[in-house]
């Protein structure tokens, strides 16, 4: 008795069933709208945080100048200043300043920005441009036992003291 082989395959099985693999998995994965990436997210808004204690100089209107972190450093959000004024910032009590410390302000509202710590340090704006710019304040400015910063900006240079 003598048993039947089966037939042998032709060259062209395997790249058929690979072709019919593929387009199986591309078929189930047609149905999503996108690809999530885990990766990939949405930015999330900025959650204000209070950080410093802010107090407005006399003659200053009252404003409110929100606090936020963008990874380690503190962003002080000036750009509802404009005019001339000033405010002077603090360390919360039991807390320290933070180890990086800029200030958002929008080119044209002000012209010049003045920051007194442990040094004083002038930062001309320019004018034009619309969006926010972040002004980060470089190391010495301010240190660990500093006891307040003193902010003010103005439409030109301040006055040498």
């Amino acid at each position: 008795m003598k048993r039947s082989q089966p037939a042998p395959l032709s060259r062209a099985a395997p790249a058929t069933w690979l072709l019919g693999a593929v387009l199986a998995l591309l078929a189930g994965c047609s149905h999503l709208p996108r690809l999530h990436w885990p990766w990939h997210r949405n930015a999330l808004p900025p959650q204000p945080v209070q950080e410093l204690a802010l107090a407005p100089e006399a003659g200053t209107a009252a404003a409110s100048f929100p606090q936020y972190w963008k990874r380690n450093t503190l962003v002080l959000d000036l750009k509802g200043a404009s005019g001339s004024g000033g405010i002077t910032a603090r360390p919360l009590p039991n807390t320290t300043w933070p180890v990086r410390l800029a200030l958002r302000v929008t080119p044209g509202a002000i012209g010049m920005l003045e920051v007194q710590a442990d040094q004083r340090m002038l930062l001309p704006i320019a004018a034009g441009g619309g969006t926010s710019v972040d002004l980060e304040l470089p190391p010495g400015v301010y240190g660990p036992r500093t006891d307040r910063m003193i902010i003010r900006w103005g439409p030109q240079a301040a006055p040498a003291p």
